[in-house]
């Protein structure tokens, strides 16, 4: 669902360690270290944070494109929340479509289409992979939803 290897080189790369970049993100270095190993699934929420730190593309991370293409644009949850809901409505799809896709509930789609709380991880590779849509789009964080 997501590159390990990129997480991994990108703070390389900075010249980082784990332990800074856990200090930054406001988790343990061990969590840190198994979503760098790829043995645990990095919340949404460290993700979003994890490219803003680095300047990269979420897109990048989920393997939805080879393009890390930095961007300056902070996510929004607002923005989000609509973007998921323009999403949803371009495809057709009502909230419970949606919520049977992704095996959940109705009321967790509206939850993430008014903002309440970000969308799962999985869910967000899940619709971007299915629909060809970017996640950082979907996130506020650019404006094309284009990957």
């Amino acid at each position: 669902m997501f590159n390990a290897n990129r997480i991994k080189s990108i703070r390389i790369e900075s010249g980082n360690t784990q332990t800074e970049t856990a200090k930054f993100l406001n988790v343990s270095r061990s969590s840190y270290g198994m979503w760098e190993n790829g043995s645990e699934i990095i919340p949404i929420k460290r993700l979003i944070d994890f490219c803003e730190l680095y300047k990269v593309r979420v897109d990048y991370i989920l393997e939805l494109t080879n393009n890390k293409k930095r961007t300056r644009n902070k996510f929004n949850i607002d923005i989000a929340g609509l973007r998921l809901k323009e999403f949803r409505t371009n495809f057709s799809l009502t909230q419970s479509d949606l919520a049977n896709y992704l095996n959940t509930v109705k009321t967790v789609i509206c939850g993430y289409e008014k903002g309440r709380y970000l969308i799962a991880t999985p869910f967000l590779y899940s619709i971007c992979t299915k629909y060809q849509i970017s996640a950082d789009y979907l996130l506020g964080r650019i404006k094309s939803s284009k990957l």
